[in-house]
């Protein structure tokens, strides 16, 4: 499903210049049907109470989703957008790092569905999201 042709060095190339860069999000494992990537937790990504801001998480949950997205459709004639995302914020993380992994749940011709589930340095579970992309093809 997702493109076996790429590698990290492909989808780490990506972040340059974007929000990604700025918030350090690095992609660390790609497979047949999964992406990893990892997220610092400094004063960049709080918010006052000094815990990891909602809205990081999110950046973080939507762009596996959608970079997995992206690759896993023939890029020449398609492109995705999301449509939805929700995240529900289960524990608190002040610093250290947060890990994503985004899996499938549904790859179709018009929609996908992909969950990332986000889990801090002991394993435990931080945010479970779940995003909504549209397919779209390319305008000639």
């Amino acid at each position: 499903m997702i493109n076996p042709e790429l590698t990290l060095d492909d989808i780490n190339k990506m972040n340059k210049n974007t929000m990604m860069e700025h918030l350090g999000i690095e992609f660390t494992g790609i497979g047949p049907d999964f992406i990893i990537a990892k997220m610092p937790v400094d004063n960049r990504h709080h918010q006052p109470y000094g815990l990891l801001h909602g809205g990081a998480s999110v950046t973080l949950a939507e762009t596996l989703g959608s970079v997995a997205a992206h690759c896993s459709i023939d890029t020449t004639k398609y492109f995705c957008v999301g449509l939805e995302i929700n995240a529900n914020h289960l524990k608190g993380v002040r610093s250290g790092y947060v890990y994503g992994k985004t899996t499938p749940i549904h790859v179709g011709k018009s929609t996908q569905v992909w969950e990332i589930r986000i889990t801090n340095e002991q394993d435990e579970l931080v945010c479970v999201s779940r995003i909504t992309m549209a397919v779209l093809e390319q305008k000639k």
